[in-house]
């Protein structure tokens, strides 16, 4: 493979991460971030619940014609 397209999707080490946290906080201010988050953590719960339950529709449809 190219190296340069290796380096281009290479895990972010410590001062990346920093350096991104540091730009959010300072577009976001600290009052924003929790809010920011709450929203995050409720979209990704409804995501995974939503799966869940289209998982369980699917499932309940092959029991459903198996005993036919």
């Amino acid at each position: 493979m190219n190296t340069s397209f290796l380096l281009l999707f290479r895990t972010p080490g410590i001062w990346e991460i920093l350096i991104i946290a540091v730009i959010v906080l300072l577009l976001f201010g600290g009052k924003k971030i929790p809010e920011l988050m709450k929203g995050l953590g409720k979209g990704i719960r409804e995501f995974k619940d939503g799966v869940n339950t289209d998982e369980k529709k699917k499932s309940g449809n092959d029991t459903a014609e198996k005993k036919d």
